[in-house]
């Protein structure tokens, strides 16, 4: 697992270029004017470290990162828009410059689309992380046309913009480069009930997707009251939804809550099993199969894991929120766990999307 040091010193930053829709593109490394820096990227709030702050509309953008120094080691990182991870840190040794490009959605509100978290900041924000962060160059261009990997799904994948709880889905970026863009539509307490009839959600995104764009389904935590019939219509009228886009829906199963019986086993409530008694991972793997479409099946893999560590290990992937610790919502290191197992089972699955996984 891929941890994410915060901001403890300095970032050394010697050249950036900025390209933006209606400008010229500078060549890689070009130095911008100091006054321009000075416009885009500040130190942070504690006055070390560095955030940038792009006044650009909603879309995908590629930045393109030299990290490193020529006269120091660093470890440099980056989050952009709500606490997103795209970019793990970096060692890199003195005189060495590594070079990274990543894709970014843009969007407002800036974490959930539902806006239950307010608009956030408008346009595009970057935080650069780790131990000793240096950037000796940086370009933001819009890319319009990138490929994009879409999450519908609950609080358990959601951007998360001011508690300490994270979705997977906001840490799967760390694990893709390249012009894949990740966008999260996740939203916290949202069920395959809500996502058809909510006008914010399915209805908002549906117009958005385009041909070939790959759409992850995760909903199944939320719908703890829904009967069995409504939920394979619900999960139906979205795989049609999406593949009248020309698209490709990918059903994933739910993550397990951290609830144990005696032996040590999840028990079928942390299997999300709803109050019905319908085993919801299961009516998603046998829709899958009937309608021949890709699965992650999320809920055996952190199943496994979570049996592995044990209930007391185990509790260090959840979030501590002032209620107490979550049996259902992770921590950042959790999260980025669960992402992981997310991106083996993209490869697994042979989805398109995979060549754009680091290896």
């Amino acid at each position: 697992m891929r941890g994410r040091p915060r901001l403890l010193a300095a970032v050394a930053v010697t050249s950036a270029v900025l390209t933006l829709p209606g400008t010229a593109v500078a060549a890689p490394g070009t130095p911008r004017p100091a006054d321009q820096l000075a416009q885009n990227c500040a130190p942070g709030t504690d006055g070390t470290g560095l955030t940038c702050s792009f006044d650009v509309a909603p879309g995908a953008y590629e930045i393109q990162l030299t990290l490193g120094s020529r006269t120091a080691a660093a470890d440099t990182g980056l989050d952009v828009e709500a606490n997103r991870t795209v970019l793990a840190p970096v060692a890199t040794t003195a005189g060495h410059l590594a070079h990274r490009t990543v894709t970014v959605d843009v969007r407002t509100p800036e974490s959930m689309p539902d806006g239950q978290e307010g608009d956030g900041t408008p346009g595009l924000q970057l935080t650069f992380t780790g131990t000793a962060p240096a950037v000796s160059a940086l370009s933001v261009t819009a890319r319009p046309h990138a490929p994009r990997l879409y999450v519908i799904s609950d609080s358990t994948a959601a951007d998360w913009l001011t508690t300490v709880q994270r979705g997977w889905a906001q840490e799967l970026p760390q694990y893709v480069h390249g012009s894949l863009d990740v966008a999260n539509w996740a939203v916290s307490g949202s069920s395959t009930v809500s996502w058809l009839s909510s006008p914010a959600l399915f209805a908002t995104l549906q117009p958005q997707i385009q041909p070939g764009d790959e759409v992850l389904i995760q909903l199944a935590h939320n719908d703890k009251t829904t009967p069995e019939d409504t939920y394979r219509a619900n999960l139906l009228t979205l795989i049609d939804g999406v593949r009248s886009r020309g698209a490709r829906p990918v059903l994933v199963t739910p993550p397990v809550r951290h609830l144990f019986d005696a032996d040590g086993k999840i028990t079928p409530t942390g299997r999300i099993v709803n109050s019905l008694g319908v085993d919801l991972p299961a009516v998603m793997r046998d829709i899958a199969q009937q309608q021949d479409i890709p699965l992650l099946d999320l809920t055996a893999d952190s199943e496994a894991l979570m049996e592995q560590l044990g209930p007391d290990a185990s509790w260090l992937l959840y979030a501590d929120l002032p209620a107490g610790r979550s049996q259902t919502h992770f921590n950042a290191g959790g999260a980025a766990t669960i992402a992981g197992l997310v991106a083996g089972e993209i490869r697994a699955a042979h989805l398109p999307d995979a060549a754009f996984l680091d290896n």
